[in-house]
């Protein structure tokens, strides 16, 4: 289980990419300052709740005021227990980017603020965990946001969804075909700058593993009448004018395109732009989302000739002889026949006239009727929905093909459909849109207001609610009363194209146009054709069928204005559409129910691994089951109920402690396999990173002495213990290498920094002391330098044994820095480039090098020189004078050395378990004690409040687990501590004892002794540390061996020396520490400093150098 912290996440900066709520995306990018957390409450009273559950009050006033105050601070979400209510901001919000991504993936939704990512990534983790399809029914009236919620669940599941390139194309699919849909189903109108004038619902077929197989487009009731008919105000498809915008000079010509305000179909409301869109821009994405359809730049054009031929045909008139009706120009006719394929005397003949099939006396003949006007007028209108009709379901059609699959899992459904329209002039396309709206409505009252389902029914289906006028009829739907108007309902109901129409298309030299009507014509058939009413209403049907059949999740959308501007809050529209929403009955019922419901077995299933009982399998019966593992969580029996079949949880609260118990099992099994596997490998995997990595410098540079043999263990840092970096590194980037170093600025000047290497980027970390706001004063983690992986050119080192690695970047200043661990750093950034980018990292060996700094302010800039010389010691020697860098250092090992093998013969390993069984039956062996505890909080002598470093006192260099033994300890049962692995880059190394090198070179020599020979002496334990070393032991101070004569050993002890006890209380250091935050002290071994204060904790507060701060008391001792 993830936690999220505010003020941690409100530190980073924030590239984030922002979305216009008129449907229209935009990237934001601001790096000149940090954007703090859109639903931080900086530590204040907050102004309103996140769900609206927690209400005090539950009215529609309470909840429009709610909604109203985290409106106007950007909080456009917000929670009814598991239902999202989404208000429509206007304008853009940077908050939908890969930050936003990477904080919702797997948290809980009580962790993070509300958005619609959580609902998303709800959806995608409850499929993985339960198998069972999901669906999330997006809600509300036109202009209320429906669709770019769509957009913004199907870009999260896209992101988050793994796969390869296979899975990637499917993605590329799924995404694309948002533009190209919206480009010929979506419209301006009165109300919304983007509206879906038909419904579609995807669904996205998902492998067992979450990743994106396929998916499905089922869309329903497109407006056609918008083709030939429209609304002051309002606009065509918008194909239509991205078709007169971004047409290429040679696509105009053949296509006869010219401005909107030519074509008599674009004419009419005399609106040809919409405020923040770009035509000719859409046009190319719309042409782009055909191509990765896998549609042919062939059939593109063919598309766009059937596009402009409508609108061609729109430019026909008519005039009225004897009541029947002729062609006013024939010169309108010859471009859209040229451009359907047809002749163009057919095409006036079929304008005007009406082929009848009649029967006499059993004989049947063809009839011609001459059409009136209004016929005439009626037949191109038709001619021109059916083209435009059947040209969009093609698109679908292809849209479908080409994600098809055969896999049929489980799916995540996403509806998006047109929401409850009330115009000034209602006809029979807004019937049919309320219509549906209403059976989606009847979902979501079944499903999460059941105790209201009666009264609903009886509501919705008594004949109060309808009511006849002169034009038309009233309906009181549940959004409002709609009065529709009766004209043309008949026509457009039967929705019917003459036969001898189709006739034509049939024969068209166009096998695109062709293929568009295989209607299979049957003469004198009385079959009568399926009504537009009764094809809706069984669409609807299925729609609800296929719904309930997923797990459902749902957003209620509510517009906050008609004003379509930000911040502008309409407070009586809001409480009407609260009202209609059923939100106060939705609280009541979440407050008052439970929440949660989960059938037995489901349940068993999920949560068997809290108790042993249960594990892996319960076989009893499954309500004691679900009671033993309730009772290994400590549920309150109030809390939850057994039912019939199914399991109910009250509070969301009690189901998160169950997830989070849940996630710690797994955790913590998950644990005890990996201790395991890397248990097993780590020997081959450590000396295959030997290898590798000395394989990078051998022949090329010298090494220094006790670096080839050592462990490799990436992270010295430990990044995942500390939120501060945590909060600074992407979720999803892994850390693989983590490390402290020095670098050096334009003077030479070392400044400490956490150089941390992940799978894309190379970050340089340090600390910054916050000057201003609520944090002032306060020391934060800040991101000094982010490198892209892909941008690094080379690394430029030395040929001695020195730790200096310069790193180069494209187009860009180099960073010069001093990596210990240099020889692990490069290996894993040379195997990161390999797996990422497909190249090596370029390593260049030279004593003398040139670099460029950063340029700083008005000035700065240039480059720098280091030059390496041969030194005395081992440890490098760093002079600077002007631009120069001066490196003394002497000569390590042999820069042809490597990594030993040593094998460890049956020999070994017996005397290796001996002595370690005796090392763990001595009495108060170190192994056993505990490491400090932390965070305690003292303070200073002054007064002020001092907190202790977030973690245990680290231990010192050498030791295995415990604090040092006072130097004055002697006895049989001490010993000297056996060497370990530097595990923090911090801590030098104390000096070790070490075995006589092997003079012919490889490991140290070392061997059971022969038989006969005399017994090895016993060794004597270690006297005081004023005491010489006995005779028969290795000096500790200068790192090896040393052969010495064995004296008597009844050669009388130095007597100790008297030393003055100090004033105030003293303690020196028994190793170096370099410090690895602001609050803690850098000392040296044989440092004396100034005891200020014990702790328990195992951090003493010292004085040293004028600076007071915390030291490990593993590392002092007292005087």
């Amino acid at each position: 289980m993830r936690f999220f912290k505010k003020d941690v996440a409100a530190a980073s900066p924030a590239h984030a990419k922002g979305v216009n709520h008129n449907n229209n995306v935009h990237i934001i990018e601001d790096p000149r300052k940090q954007v703090y957390h859109w639903q931080s409450e900086g530590g204040g009273k907050k102004s309103s709740v996140d769900d609206m559950v927690l209400l005090s009050k539950i009215t529609e006033s309470a909840i429009a005021e709610n909604l109203k105050k985290r409106f106007l601070e950007d909080k456009i979400y917000t929670y009814i227990g598991p239902v999202l209510v989404a208000v429509n901001p206007f304008k853009q919000l940077p908050y939908f980017g890969e930050r936003e991504i990477e904080m919702y993936q797997g948290a809980a939704q009580y962790e993070v603020p509300p958005h619609i990512y959580s609902i998303a990534d709800t959806m995608y983790r409850n499929m993985l965990i339960d198998s069972d399809s999901q669906c999330v029914i997006i809600s509300g009236e036109s202009g209320a946001g429906k669709t770019v919620s769509a957009k913004f669940i199907m870009t999260y599941i896209t992101r988050i969804s793994g796969g390869g390139q296979r899975v990637q194309h499917v993605k590329d699919i799924i995404l694309k075909s948002n533009p190209l849909l919206e480009a010929f189903g979506n419209a301006k109108t009165t109300r919304n700058n983007n509206s879906s004038r038909f419904g579609k619902y995807i669904e996205i077929q998902f492998s067992s593993g979450g990743e994106p197989l396929g998916g499905k487009i089922s869309n329903f009731l497109l407006e056609k009448s918008r083709v030939h008919s429209l609304n002051d105000g309002e606009r065509n498809f918008h194909i239509f004018y991205q078709l007169c915008a971004g047409a290429t000079g040679d696509m105009k010509n053949n296509l006869g395109i010219s401005t909107p305000d030519y074509f008599s179909y674009l004419s009419q409301s005399g609106v040809y732009k919409v405020d923040g869109t770009n035509d000719a821009y859409e046009f190319q994405g719309t042409l782009n989302a055909m191509s990765v359809m896998g549609i042919a730049e062939e059939t593109q054009m063919d598309i766009m000739s059937v596009v402009a031929a409508i609108l061609h045909m729109g430019n026909i008139s008519f005039t009225e002889q004897n009541n029947a009706a002729t062609i006013a120009d024939a010169a309108y006719l010859a471009f859209p026949a040229y451009l359907l394929g047809i002749d163009a005397q057919k095409l006036g003949q079929k304008l005007t006239s009406r082929v009848f099939d009649s029967k006499w006396g059993g004989k049947s003949e063809r009839v011609d009727v001459t059409l009136n006007l209004e016929q005439a007028q009626f037949a191109r209108d038709a001619w021109c929905k059916g083209l435009y009709s059947r040209m969009f379901d093609y698109i679908v059609e292809t849209v479908n093909k080409a994600m098809v699959t055969d896999a049929n899992l489980f799916s995540i459904g996403i509806l998006d459909i047109y929401g409850f329209e009330i115009f000034g002039r209602n006809g029979f396309e807004q019937f049919c849109i309320n219509y549906v709206n209403e059976k989606l409505q009847q979902i979501f009252i079944e499903l999460t207001l059941k105790s209201e389902q009666e009264e609903y029914k009886a509501e919705v289906g008594s004949n109060p609610h309808y009511q006849p006028f002169n034009h038309g009829f009233t309906i009181k739907h549940y959004a409002g009363n709609v009065s529709y108007h009766v004209e043309n309902f008949c026509e457009k109901n039967r929705d019917v194209l003459f036969t001898d129409i189709i006739e034509v298309m049939q024969g068209s030299t166009n096998t695109f146009i062709r293929n568009l009507f295989p209607d299979v014509l049957q003469k004198g058939s009385k079959t009568r054709p399926t009504t537009a009413g009764t094809k809706i209403r069984t669409q609807a049907n299925e729609l609800v069928t296929t719904l309930m059949k997923c797990v459902p999740h749902y957003i209620r959308c509510i517009k906050p204005n008609e004003t379509k501007k930000p911040h502008d809050w309409d407070e009586q529209m809001v409480k009407h559409q609260v009202e209609y929403l059923g939100l106060k009955e939705n609280i009541k019922v979440k407050r008052a129910g439970f929440a949660y419901r989960r059938p037995y077995q489901k349940f068993l299933h999920r949560y068997a691994i809290l108790t042993k009982e249960t594990w892996p399998a319960w076989h009893g019966e499954p309500t004691e089951g679900i009671h033993v593992i309730m009772r290994s969580v400590n549920m309150d029996p109030a809390q939850y109920q057994i039912g019939r079949s199914k399991i109910f949880v009250k509070d969301p609260e009690s189901l998160y402690m169950l997830e989070e118990s849940r996630e710690r099992k797994f955790d913590h099994y998950a644990r005890v396999i990996q201790k395991a596997f890397r248990k097993y490998f780590s020997k081959q995997r450590y000396l295959k990173e030997k290898v590798a990595a000395s394989d990078l410098l051998v022949n090329r540079k010298e090494r220094r002495r006790n670096s080839l043999n050592r462990n490799f263990y990436g992270d010295y840092i430990g990044v995942e213990y500390k939120p501060g970096l945590t909060a600074l590194i992407p979720r999803r980037d892994k850390v693989e290498f983590a490390l402290t170093v020095d670098k050096f600025d334009r003077r030479f000047k070392k400044t400490k920094r956490d150089l941390i290497l992940t799978k894309s980027h190379l970050y340089l970390i340090g600390r910054m002391q916050v000057k201003k706001g609520p944090e002032k004063g306060q020391i934060k983690d800040v991101i000094k330098r982010k490198i892209d992986l892909e941008n690094l050119s080379q690394a430029t080192l030395s040929t001695y044994q020195d730790d200096l690695v310069l790193i180069h970047v494209r187009n860009d200043y180099e960073s010069l820095l001093e990596i210990r661990f240099k020889t692990e750093f490069l290996m894993v950034l040379n195997n990161k480039l390999k797996e990422r980018y497909n190249r090596e990292l370029p390593l260049n060996f030279i004593n003398s090098f040139d670099f460029r700094v950063k340029k700083t302010g008005w000035g700065g800039g240039g480059t720098r020189r280091v030059r390496f010389t041969d030194g005395t010691t081992d440890e490098p020697l760093f002079s600077s004078s002007g631009s120069t860098l001066s490196v003394k250092i002497a000569h390590g090992l042999s820069s042809t050395s490597r990594p030993g093998i040593q094998v460890i013969t049956p020999d070994i390993r017996i005397l290796a378990n001996e002595m370690r069984s005796k090392s763990n039956n001595v009495p108060g062996s170190r192994g056993n004690l505990q490491p400090p505890i932390r965070n305690h909080v003292n303070r200073s002598p002054s007064g002020s409040l001092i907190t202790r470093p977030s973690g245990p006192a680290p231990k010192p260099p050498g030791l295995t687990g415990a604090s040092p033994r006072p130097r004055g300890a002697v006895g049989p049962q001490f010993r000297p501590p056996l060497a370990q692995p530097v595990t923090n880059p911090g801590f030098p190394r104390p000096p070790v004892a070490r075995m006589p090198l092997n003079p012919g070179g490889g490991p140290p020599a070392f061997r059971l002794p022969r038989m006969g020979s005399p017994p090895i002496q016993a060794v004597q334990p270690p006297p005081p540390p004023s005491d010489p070393c006995p005779d028969n032991q290795p000096s500790i101070g200068n790192g090896s061996l040393r052969s010495v004569n064995r004296l008597p050993a009844s050669l009388p002890a130095k007597p100790p020396i008297n030393r003055p006890k100090p004033t105030v209380p003293q303690v020196r250091a028994l190793y170096g520490y370099d410090a690895s935050d602001v609050d803690e002290l850098t000392f040296s071994e044989g440092d004396i400093m100034v005891l200020v204060q014990e702790d328990i904790s195992g951090w003493w507060t010292c004085k040293f150098r004028g600076q007071e701060g915390f030291c490990p008391a593993n590392y002092l001792e007292k005087i």
